[in-house]
């Protein structure tokens, strides 16, 4: 039923059908004894059409599909009649002696066409079966009106389209300019099982597209069924009615179009678990033909299915996936970059067509090479399409400080460039070289950062996205933490899921309120704490990204998590030489100073964080007093500094000050 529907072939089609009403009149007003108007013989009319179709009549196709009699075809063409041709309707309402009854009646067709059965419009037969008429039985079963389905109607008339109470529901799936390699495998063992299944006459199974790509899901669906001769329509799991009777409808409605267009169906689920899930699982089960489940993780089907892994790309074929949506041109000028996007940023096959799409126009790249300003649209394209997730989840911090910034010892700073390098090089290593074919455990990044609060370990962390174009989430433990069993490790699923997909830095500050030491099992709740810990340290060691843990007291950190640390960084107390070097740098080139002594300033014993604090405070204070920024206004913003710590200044650090 679903050939293409040619200008050529709807004329003939309409000359059959004009030609077939004209033999059912002449057989209603002979079978009724009513007077027969000179008509010409209706036979020659229907061979003729049948010639210039060159094959068979939208009613001829219609019965072959359903399977009709000769009666039940006859019974309906009836009811279109009656709906087309006005001559015939008054010839119905004659026979039933009522011109106020300008319609089919199941006994008026019993009476008046050849070879009538009873069983025409039995619930199981197809014109009630598929709908095809609709029964006013209020007047009795015979007596009653028969009308022919809207839908039939245009279909017998030429027109061959989606049933109007279907249309709100249902769309055309949608393929992708571009099909990255894991997902055209995932495609041709799609089309292998079908046919497989095909060839050996068994009922087609429920395919079971499952996965985190969702537009991938979609396309492999839509180019599948196009490959089988199919169209496929998709159907929102939340769409489909909760009532079983309206459901039922859907399902009859469905298998009929299924018949009419050929067409395959491809239910989106969003949850498995829910209630609109298992409405999904339930109709598949029971809707029949080519039905595919679209879903992140696969639900509980009883009846025959097959499933298959469709996941965003990984790092190779998501390379792949760059190049060729960017085009030859593009994709040579962005260089390394395409590395460093296809390793850092976990996005979906539409995001990164999207993106791909978007710069072709907007990149503009100098022909000397790969300049950073030159490469960010590509960079900044990914971070915002890949942070969405996360943002929802932690706390993004803005990041504006560089190298210069941070005041360390030579050791730390080293140290600090080598996991700059770990993320810079991710692709090549992992990728290229093959350390990821090996297995992923133990690619992860993750980082301890330990000293005193203060001491520069969350600028280190800033400095490190600064520097790497990378987002900084700070996690804000008080909502990760639950009492409640297994709601942490769910939270944190959330944010490390969230995270693989953006490339992002996290920072867990305090992290030895989470990660604490495994305690001896006393009870249920220590049982399940630990328990929380194991997981987070399986999360931690999988993570591909850099998640930074800082921590005043590395000593209450369980030994087994340290263990599983990539990098611990130490971040000292800052000695003289290094506090001249924060207050050389605390103030803005705009900041007016005078008399400023930083030899003095540097005597007093303050991590970087509190110079800082008091540097912004002595500024608030100058500028309210409107002088420039003094010895005298540094001298109460540092006591004000140090009553925060309920421990006073000696005087030797502040001699001299005023």
């Amino acid at each position: 039923m679903n050939a293409p529907l040619a200008q050529d072939w709807t004329i003939a089609n309409q000359q059959l059908l004009v030609a077939e009403f004209a033999r059912l009149k002449r057989r209603l007003q002979t079978a009724t004894d009513q007077t027969v108007p000179s008509q010409p013989d209706p036979l020659p009319a229907i061979a003729d059409a049948r010639r210039a179709l060159r094959g068979n009549g939208a009613i001829d196709r219609l019965s072959d599909a359903f399977g009709l009699s000769a009666f039940e075809r006859d019974l309906l063409l009836l009811c279109a009649g009656v709906e087309m041709d006005d001559e015939l309707a008054r010839s119905c309402a004659q026979a039933q002696g009522n011109p106020s009854r300008p319609w089919v009646s199941f006994g008026l067709s019993l009476s008046a066409l050849d070879s009538p059965h009873w069983s025409a419009l039995t619930p199981q037969r197809p014109l009630r079966r598929w709908r095809l008429l609709e029964v006013d039985d209020s007047a009795g079963l015979a007596a009653g009106r028969l009308r022919i389905d809207e839908r039939v109607l245009h279909l017998l008339g030429g027109i061959n389209e989606l049933d109007v109470r279907l249309a709100h529901l249902l769309r055309p799936a949608q393929s992708l300019p571009r099909q990255a390699a894991c997902h055209a495998a995932a495609m041709q063992a799609v089309l292998t099982a079908l046919n497989a299944e095909s060839t050996a006459g068994q009922p087609l199974p429920i395919i079971v597209l499952e996965g985190d790509d969702a537009a991938a899901q979609e396309d492999v669906a839509a180019r599948s069924t196009q490959a089988l001769g199919l169209q496929c329509l998709v159907l929102l799991a939340e769409d489909i009615p909760s009532a079983g009777e309206e459901r039922a409808a859907l399902i009859t409605l469905w298998q009929r179009e299924t018949t009419l267009l050929g067409t395959a169906l491809l239910v989106l689920v969003a949850d498995p678990r829910s209630s609109a899930g298992e409405a999904a699982r339930a109709l598949a089960e029971r809707v029949g033909g080519l039905c595919l489940l679209a879903c992140p993780s696969p639900p509980a089907l009883t009846a025959k299915s097959m499933r298959f892994q469709i996941n965003r790309p990984g790092g190779a074929d998501r390379r792949q996936l760059w190049i060729d949506a960017l085009g030859p041109h593009c994709a040579q000028r962005a260089g390394r970059e395409v590395d460093r996007a296809a390793s850092h940023f976990r996005l979906g096959s539409r995001a990164v067509q999207n993106i791909a799409h978007s710069l072709q126009s907007t990149l503009a790249m100098p022909a000397g090479g790969e300049t950073p300003a030159a490469l960010s649209p590509l960079w900044d394209g990914c971070r915002q399409a890949s942070r969405g997730g996360l943002d929802h989840l932690a706390q993004r911090l803005e990041t504006t400080a560089d190298w210069n910034t941070l005041v360390l010892p030579e050791a730390q700073l080293a140290v600090l460039r080598q996991i700059a390098a770990h993320l810079r090089q991710r692709f090549t290593v992992q990728e290229e070289w093959g350390f990821a074919a090996k297995g992923n455990r133990g690619l992860g990044l993750a980082t301890l950062f330990s000293g005193e609060s203060g001491t520069g370990k969350t600028l280190a962390a800033e400095v490190l996205a600064h520097t790497l174009q990378l987002d900084l989430y700070r996690i804000d433990l008080s909502a990760v933490v639950s009492k409640y069993i297994g709601e942490t490790e769910k939270n944190l699923r959330k944010v490390f899921d969230a995270a693989e997909d953006c490339g992002a830095i996290l920072l867990f500050d305090e992290a030895d309120a989470l990660f604490g030491k495994r305690s001896e099992v006393r009870d249920s709740h220590d049982r399940h704490a630990n328990i929380e810990v194991s997981y987070l340290l399986q999360r931690m060691e999988a993570y591909h990204g850099l998640a930074v843990l800082t921590t005043n007291l590395k000593s209450s950190l369980d030994t087994a998590f340290l263990r599983r640390l990539r990098f611990v960084v130490q971040f000292p107390f800052p000695d003289q030489a290094q506090r001249l070097a924060l207050w050389q740098r605390v103030f803005p080139a705009a900041t007016p100073t005078r008399d400023l002594d930083l030899v003095k300033l540097s005597r007093l014993s303050m991590t970087g964080g509190s110079i800082r604090n008091i540097a912004l405070n002595a500024a608030f204070l100058a500028a309210d007093a409107g002088e420039p920024v003094r010895m005298a206004h540094l001298l109460q913003a540092a006591h004000s500094e140090a009553s925060k710590r309920e421990r006073p200044l000696a005087d030797a650090e502040t001699r001299g000050w005023e």
